[in-house]
């Protein structure tokens, strides 16, 4: 009588993930469990809500534990699996791109609830905002700006996926020249630069693979701040409306550097669902 071996497939999955929890908790990566099962997911193409049904086969167990082991190493989740989740949207990130982040969500869900027809993301990265925004409101006319060969690669690629129509504009944002065409005439102008400072400690997925670029601003953040102002004020119309994310730090500098430019009215800074200062939004003035 042949031997029936007691761990079947189906049994072996969970087990496997207990073991990838471990891995990643002892590596001090902060949602072990779930980014074991995001990864076990991956590995099996399935939704992680299906994972405790799902059966793993020998060669899929292996290529989880080589995942797992990357994962371990601290490589960022969403450049293993190739994706990062963002605003109900599946977005193409990877090396050399900053990885969106849940938080500006916030942002994007602030400006969707400005009447706007012509918007303009400055800063564009992975083409986060954009995509998002232009996938909410198809009869915008989205313009998004990005001086990074690298991150441009990807924010095309998520363009051309989810927002064909999004207008893709290589460029520096402090360039008076970027979207001439559209000077005074913007209704809403997001951003989400960089804005860390330089001192302040970050994780070791941001420290080794986010773009360092695309991260860190100066010694208290801002050094991009007064660029992004001056863009603003000048590509939006009278009474357009601006919205920038920011560190937890600049929740009273940032409003202050705006309000000091003399271009903006109705600054008010926005605390985003633990209570930190997230984003700041402001007016164009001369209505």
């Amino acid at each position: 009588m042949h031997r029936v071996e007691d761990d079947t497939p189906e049994r072996e999955l969970p087990t496997l993930l207990s073991v990838a929890s471990a891995t990643l908790a002892a590596a001090g990566v902060a949602s072990p469990r779930v980014d074991a099962e995001l990864l076990a997911a991956h590995v099996l193409g399935v939704p992680r809500s299906r994972l405790l049904t799902a059966a793993i086969t020998a060669e899929q167990a292996a290529a989880l534990e080589d995942l797992v082991r990357r994962r371990a190493e601290r490589v960022p989740l969403q450049h293993i699996t190739g994706s990062a989740p963002f605003y109900g949207l599946e977005l193409a990130v990877g090396p050399g791109v900053f990885v969106p982040r849940f938080e500006t969500e916030l942002l994007v869900e602030w400006g969707l609830k400005q009447a706007a027809s012509v918007v303009v993301d400055l800063c564009g990265g992975s083409g986060a905002i954009a995509v998002a925004f232009a996938a909410q409101r198809p009869g915008a006319a989205v313009a998004t700006v990005e001086r990074s060969p690298a991150a441009l690669a990807w924010l095309r690629r998520n363009v051309a996926e989810h927002a064909p129509g999004v207008r893709v504009v290589e460029g520096d944002i402090a360039d008076p020249a970027v979207l001439a065409d559209l000077s005074g005439a913007v209704d809403l102008v997001l951003c989400n630069p960089p804005y860390v400072p330089e001192a302040s400690p970050v994780d070791v997925e941001v420290a080794e693979h986010d773009p360092r670029e695309a991260v860190f601003a100066g010694a208290d953040g801002l050094e991009l701040m007064p660029a992004v102002a001056r863009t603003a004020a000048r590509l939006l119309r009278p009474g357009g409306r601006l919205g920038i994310e920011h560190d937890d730090t600049q929740g009273g500098s940032l409003p202050a550097l705006l309000r000091a430019t003399g271009d903006f009215e109705d600054v008010a800074d926005h605390r985003d669902l633990a209570g930190r200062p997230r984003f700041v939004t402001a007016a164009r003035a001369g209505r």
